[in-house]
């Protein structure tokens, strides 16, 4: 484990990024209220095995079971189609560990409301619409993990009329 001086190096560190960067692990201290370390961690990790060439097992060495577990938990297997990883975030969202449910509620919030602030370049509104009843679907499995989040969640898909939880 992490012993309680590098422990606190580390949490001071992870403060100062998230006093500048609107990140999910932003969304998670300051608006989510987590100050988990392995939780933060996995936030700040939980693109890096799907959009570059390090694995789990890297992650693991460098950063330990607790937040590779975190990590693997919110990693898409990028091997499979689109729809089928998409498919999967819904199916998969409510059997996740309460701290992979935060990492994913935190990311979701994050690219709801980057969708809020500039559609993305090719995009149609029925394609961000559908993006965020997806959202919603994948953020109702996650219901139960942190309700601040979880209102926050909410209040963004209120605004353009998606139900939060979603209901088939």
């Amino acid at each position: 484990g992490i012993n309680a001086e590098y422990g606190y190096i580390l949490f001071s560190t992870l403060k100062a990024v998230v006093s500048t960067q609107s990140t999910g692990m932003n969304i998670l201290c300051n608006e989510g209220g987590v100050d988990d370390i392995a939780t933060l961690m996995g936030a700040v990790l939980h693109d890096t095995v799907e959009d570059t060439e390090t694995s789990i097992e890297e992650v693991k060495l460098e950063f330990g079971d607790e937040v590779a577990g975190i990590v693997a938990e919110v990693t898409d297997d990028k091997d499979l189609p689109k729809d089928e990883r998409k498919r999967l975030q819904v199916v998969n969202a409510p059997h996740k560990s309460t701290k992979a449910k935060q990492v994913k509620l935190a990311d979701k919030l994050y690219n709801l409301r980057d969708l809020s602030r500039q559609m993305p370049v090719g995009w149609t509104a029925d394609r961000v619409y559908e993006y965020r009843v997806w959202a919603s679907k994948v953020c109702s499995g996650l219901v139960g993990a942190n309700t601040s989040l979880e209102n926050r969640v909410k209040q963004e898909l209120a605004q353009h009329n998606v139900e939060f939880p979603f209901t088939e």
